[in-house]
């Protein structure tokens, strides 16, 4: 009990926290204590970074064993959404045809009713899975030339997904995690990316321009001929922007030079 208290303790977390609490409070932890985050030649932080993040891994993967092999719960929307049987029975009763002979009409009366059942409920079903979706539209893995204007995406995970010419102009993308996202020819404009994780992101020919990149990591993305004029990389002479290794040939920077 003293170590699985200690494993939500590592989390943040009260004991008894959901499942989706865990993996949150994880990928916050992540974000904060990625090595990739610390200066390379800073051995103490990296070496502190490295262990602290062994840490988190070990307890988040603890407490979601826990999870998986703990009576089930109501963490899947379909299940716990779910109408009760009766209510499929009462939207379409099933009527005997009158052709019928008497004698077979209650056991084909009982039959036909439970296929009619089990039918409605797995459209239904269907229909509800398909409305989920919908509701989580910025999760899905291709969205490319997706309307996302003005989008609430803060501190969402949209990392490997592909947006290719996306509209992200004045979307809120502050602390989401975009690793490894497709945003080549995407329109940025005046999008809130403070502290976003766009670690070897494809930034090319993006626009960028008027941008909060303040805090944004941006090691190993490439920026090729993206257009980052007005953008906000820090304050006075202090760039508070990560580019280590980022690619930048033909990038126009915010004060509108082109980097060679």
């Amino acid at each position: 009990m003293k170590e699985l208290e200690r494993y939500y303790k590592v989390l943040g977390l009260d004991h008894g926290a959901s499942l989706d609490e865990i993996n949150q409070a994880y990928k916050d932890l992540v974000f904060i204590w990625h090595p990739d985050r610390i200066p390379k030649d800073n051995q103490r932080l990296l070496e502190k970074a490295t262990a602290k993040l062994q840490e988190i891994n070990h307890a988040r993967e603890q407490l979601r064993q826990i999870h998986q092999n703990s009576p089930k719960r109501s963490n899947s929307p379909p299940k716990t959404e779910k109408q009760p049987a009766h209510a499929y029975k009462t939207a379409s009763p099933y009527q005997p045809h009158p052709s019928q002979p008497s004698q077979n009409s209650q056991t084909h009366s009982h039959k036909t009713h439970s296929q009619q059942t089990h039918s409605q409920h797995s459209h239904s079903q269907n229909n509800h899975q398909v409305h989920n979706h919908a509701a989580w539209r910025p999760h899905y893995r291709d969205l490319n030339g997706a309307d996302l204007q003005g989008a609430n995406l803060k501190e969402k995970d949209l990392s490997s997904r592909s947006l290719i010419g996306a509209d992200l102009s004045h979307a809120d993308l502050s602390d989401s995690f975009l690793h490894k996202v497709n945003l080549e020819k995407a329109n940025l404009y005046k999008a809130n990316l403070f502290r976003a994780n766009l670690l070897e992101a494809n930034l090319k020919g993006a626009n960028l321009q008027e941008a909060n990149l303040i805090g944004a990591d941006l090691s190993g993305a490439d920026l090729s001929a993206a257009d980052l004029r007005g953008a906000k990389i820090g304050f006075g002479k202090r760039i508070m922007v990560k580019l280590t290794g980022a690619i930048l040939t033909g990038t126009i920077l915010p004060d509108g030079s082109i980097h060679q």
